[in-house]
């Protein structure tokens, strides 16, 4: 069995080959049939178990755990380990960083959405957080739109003027949304972030960080305001705190795949749009199984 650690991953998944791997994914596969991940509070936090097969990925596995109070101790909030089978035989193949995956994959789910959605001439980026979702996301939009700012907005200003010395940002407030392009959301936050009414016609959001009900990054008017694509509207209604909360019917719901498939679209310049992601175990497959095609 093949070990795949975190220089290993970077290695094989540069972000135009992990975004083509999710596009295919999305494409050709059927994201709703992807079993919903369990959740077990224990002490410190939760384990998620995330399990998922395709008809050309076999079958995978992610163990990942999620820890409020790492940041604290110099520690990422998520840790994890993936195990791939083989499709046909199910005999264990690898075993990959799941903590490094996740970074990956989340970010490339991100950009491809953004890819679709945002503006051609999107130049201005506004990332809230200062961990490792944070400088994955800069590092994603940057591979996928003409970025020319970064902004980073974070609650302990020590790490946020850390991460952005360390990418070449300027640290802000929320109010910095209002000149935004495109916002990445990768916090843990229960509460709206910034005020809906700030952004501008226009703007595209990745909100990745709420992936449970009590959970959300986004108030009822930003949500409102947007167009807003969901992995699956099944997983959207179950755990997206910013869906749930905001009441949002599952007819206002645009799914990923209808997107990649040129179902859906921006529909005009002034749009506002949402991309609320609660990730999805079919990426982890995906991206797993493009690592080891490119390892």
């Amino acid at each position: 069995m093949r070990l795949l650690g975190p220089a290993e991953l970077r290695a094989a998944l540069p972000w135009p080959v992990a975004i083509a791997a999710l596009e295919t994914a999305f494409r050709d596969e059927d994201p709703s049939a992807t079993p919903p991940r369990s959740h077990l509070a224990v002490p410190g936090g939760e384990l998620l178990l995330m399990p998922a097969h395709a008809a050309a990925g076999g079958l995978g596995v992610k163990l990942v755990t999620l820890a409020p109070g790492n940041p604290a101790r110099g520690l990422p909030f998520i840790h994890g380990a993936y195990v791939l089978f083989s499709p046909g035989s199910l005999v264990p193949e690898a075993l990959l960083d799941g903590t490094e995956l996740t970074a990956i994959r989340t970010a490339a789910v991100s950009a491809l959405a953004t890819d679709r959605l945002a503006r051609p001439d999107a130049r201005a980026l506004v990332v809230f957080g200062a961990g490792t979702q944070a400088r994955a996301h800069v590092a994603a939009m940057r591979a996928i739109r003409p970025i020319q700012t970064v902004t980073i907005v974070g609650r302990d200003p020590a790490r946020a003027r850390a991460l952005a010395d360390e990418l070449g940002a300027a640290v802000a407030g929320p109010e910095a949304v209002a000149g935004a392009d495109v916002i990445c959301t990768c916090t843990t936050s229960a509460q709206p972030l910034f005020e809906g009414a700030w952004l501008a016609p226009g703007t595209h959001v990745n909100a990745v960080g709420a992936y449970r009900p009590d959970l959300r990054e986004l108030d009822d008017v930003a949500m409102r305001r947007a167009t807003v694509v969901v992995e699956t509207r099944a997983s959207a209604l179950a755990e997206a705190g910013d869906v749930i909360q905001a009441g949002l019917e599952p007819g206002a719901l645009v799914e990923l795949a209808d997107v990649v498939r040129g179902r859906a679209e921006r529909r005009e310049p002034a749009a506002i749009t949402v991309f609320k992601s609660v990730g999805l175990a079919l990426e982890d497959l995906a991206i797993a199984r493009a690592a080891m095609a490119g390892g």
